[in-house]
């Protein structure tokens, strides 16, 4: 199994600039290529300090020139929120400018907040039917003189330009969750990345288990890659796992008010977070998310990810998004390549 980063800047308050934001965002980077990090992976959203990612293919360019061997991936673009050519196009200048290092991870997104203020009227289903239509385009766009009659975009013969320096093509990453969506995934060649957020072990099986039953029903397709995507924290102790659990459940409680565009957002930041509103989150209070991320010291972590491996994930990517300052998820970051990912060489 290959470890990845999954990375963004955020922040809850104006204490940090956004430059020394950019500077960690790199950084980290920089550390998880010199540590033996399979790819680095950078979202996209929109209008929100909590995941400040306007272009992941601005950062994956200049990361570009800042590193020599780790995959850039985005994690993910939002499908509706993209022109198919403006799309393909921008992809093959990122794997043109990261020395044919792009994968493009594609979703369709989840923030009713961004389809508002991006796309108004838009909803979960019409954006998984835009991602569906758009990753063929893509394909066709890369390869040359393609023409596109679909139902949401239409336009003549066009090539992109540039094309794409990987000569086997850029590697596309679908997000998914239900049956349908890895079934889209897998016949399409496409592969496939996850994530439990925070509803534990039985989710993760549970994701796997719709994959492994996507590839047995397109026998014909070679089996793509899944990834799992999960926080992960490795800590020195009892106390700093403790301490790094109501870090996190305070995370989650934000990522679900705004998931739910139930609070206002004021100079782009959540507002009315308090202490009645997490309570009323008790999906994730700190012992849930103790029990359903994966945070502990070296020997916790190395056993839960043992486990993934077994399911058959062929990439597990660190999501270090968290709230918490730059210096400790460097040195989460560091505890996992020194004594979490020798047992899986």
């Amino acid at each position: 199994m290959k470890f990845s980063l999954f990375v963004h800047m955020e922040r809850f308050d104006d204490a940090q600039n956004h430059a020394a934001l950019f500077d960690e965002l790199t950084d980290l980077v920089q550390t998880a290529e010199r540590g033996g990090f399979e790819a680095a992976w950078i979202g996209e959203h929109h209008g929100m300090e909590f995941t400040i990612a306007p272009n992941p293919f601005i950062n994956l360019a200049y990361l570009g020139a800042r590193t020599d061997r780790i995959r850039l991936g985005t994690g993910t673009v939002i499908a509706p929120f993209w022109h198919p050519i403006r799309l393909a196009g921008e992809a093959a200048m990122t794997d043109l400018a990261t020395g044919g290092r792009l994968d493009l991870g594609i979703a369709r997104g989840a923030y009713s907040f961004e389809y508002e203020r991006l796309m108004p009227g838009l909803d979960a289903w019409g954006a998984g039917q835009r991602m569906r239509e758009m990753i063929p385009a893509l394909r066709g766009l890369w390869a040359g003189d393609y023409t596109h009659e679909g139902e949401f975009w239409q336009f003549p013969k066009t090539t992109t330009t540039p094309k794409p320096l990987q000569q086997t093509g850029i590697p596309v990453w679908v997000a998914a969750r239900d049956p349908n969506s890895h079934a889209f995934a897998v016949e399409n060649g496409c592969n496939v990345q996850v994530t439990p957020l925070a509803s534990g072990d039985s989710e993760v099986e549970a994701l796997i288990s719709r994959f492994d039953k996507a590839c047995a029903d397109a026998p014909s397709v070679p089996r793509p890659q899944i990834m799992l995507l999960q926080h992960t924290f490795v800590s020195e102790s009892p106390e700093e796992t403790a301490q790094l659990s109501q870090d996190l459940s305070r995370f989650f409680c934000a990522f679900g008010a705004l998931f739910q565009n139930k609070l206002p957002i004021e100079q782009g930041f959540i507002r009315g977070l308090d202490a009645e509103l997490q309570a009323s989150m008790p999906q994730f209070a700190p012992e849930k998310i103790a029990q359903n991320l994966v945070i502990g010291e070296p020997e916790t972590v190395i056993a839960r990810l043992k486990a993934y491996e077994a399911m058959g994930y062929d990439q597990y990517a660190v999501w270090i998004d968290s709230g918490i300052g730059h210096a400790r998820k460097k040195r989460s970051l560091e505890l996992f390549i020194r004594d979490v990912m020798p047992a899986f060489a």
